[in-house]
């Protein structure tokens, strides 16, 4: 048996977080979806199976859910559909469009039923409500059936911290329910799960394109090949993501700090699909405050995306006595009350509009202009 695995695709997510950026990141989730097929296809597996959370939510634009199906059914082979929290099989959902109907080879699996495939059984845990406290393959029947068995769920596997349980699934699920493969999304980086004998035999496929800044591993679909029930399930990953997502955590400690950063950020590769996250603390020099400007600048016209995080730098000394320096009165105390407001931490009412980032950016303005001051 060779199939792909894949989940957690979340057609119409919104994207708000990358602001203009995000029509091409809603773009880049649908054509990821035909490199997935195209994966497929190339490596010649019999069939499709997507754990749950295609869609973002059961609203989104229907024409999406056409779209989806289109892509789905440009398999050819047989394609096998879960539904996930994010878009649970309940009245108004995204599976009672016709589109699923009038496909040929895409199957929605709404039951917890098992389905007879080429070679053995498919175990089906259709999510039904976007949270549960209950594991979603307590159902399987752990007696024999023909051939290969292979679970689809979504869920968090136990261990991944949670405030809450959602979709709990037991390390040991896949062992419990004599399966050979427990196709599971939920989670949106790549990660496989041995049992005690160092088999694996479940795995978070990932998602197929990343979605926000800090996912471990994530932009892939796996091939997953298993020659008989009881064998050790061969996985390998397929890159499918398009876009990159990057974070950069940088201090700065002296002068020319800033430039180096810059002249990184310049050699980044295909900055027209990077989204560039960039954190940077420390203490800032007045001879480099045009860096940040000129930074500001390079991710606005090349990247993508791109934003910098000023929030964690100071002015230079770290000791703040160049506030001390200032004339008493009024602009002593707006350098007081800005370095105040700079802090993520401060607790009192801020004043509209005042947010850390406008605070700090304000008060290194007003440490530049002083330090031109006393020169």
């Amino acid at each position: 048996m060779k199939f792909l695995h894949t989940a957690d695709w979340q057609i119409g997510m919104r994207a708000a977080h990358v602001g203009a950026a995000g029509t091409r990141v809603r773009e880049e989730r649908l054509s990821a979806a035909r490199r997935v097929i195209d994966a497929a296809r190339i490596a010649g597996v019999e069939f499709v199976v997507v754990c749950g959370d295609t869609f973002e939510d059961n609203g989104v634009d229907r024409v999406l859910v056409q779209k989806v199906a289109d892509i789905l059914g440009g398999f050819g082979g047989p394609v096998y559909v879960t539904p996930g929290n994010h878009d649970p099989f309940m009245p108004g959902s995204v599976w009672e469009h016709p589109a699923w109907r009038s496909s040929d080879n895409v199957r929605v699996l709404r039951e917890e039923t098992p389905i007879e495939v080429s070679g053995g059984t498919l175990f089906p845990c259709p999510a039904r409500e976007q949270h549960s406290g209950k594991d979603p393959t307590a159902w399987i029947p752990a007696g024999d059936s023909r051939g290969i068995r292979v679970g689809l769920a979504h869920g968090t596997v136990e261990g991944v911290y949670q405030e809450e349980p959602d979709y709990p699934i037991p390390r040991n699920a896949a062992v419990r329910a004599g399966l050979d493969y427990l196709a599971i999304g939920h989670w949106h980086s790549t990660a496989t799960y041995p049992a005690t004998d160092g088999t694996v035999r479940m795995a978070y496929s990932g998602t197929h394109e990343t979605t926000k800044f800090g996912e471990r591993d994530s932009g892939n679909a796996l091939i997953v090949e298993i020659t008989g029930p009881g064998a050790s399930p061969v996985i390998t990953p397929v890159r499918t993501g398009g876009l990159t997502w990057s974070v950069i955590e940088e201090e700065v400690r002296e002068p020319g700090d800033l430039a180096r950063l810059r002249q990184r950020v310049e050699a980044l590769e295909n900055p027209g699909a990077t989204l560039l996250d960039l954190r940077v603390a420390g203490l800032l020099s007045a001879q480099d405050r045009d860096e940040l400007t000129r930074i500001e600048e390079i991710l606005a016209s090349r990247f993508l995306f791109g934003r910098i995080d000023p929030t964690r730098l100071r002015p230079s000394p770290s000791d703040d006595g160049w506030i001390a320096g200032l004339p008493a009165g009024v602009l002593r105390e707006a350098a007081t009350n800005l370095r105040e407001l700079a802090d993520p931490a401060y607790a009192d009412p801020r004043p509209e509009g005042a947010s850390p980032e406008v605070a700090c950016r304000a008060l290194l303005e007003l440490y530049a202009l002083a330090s031109e001051g006393g020169a």
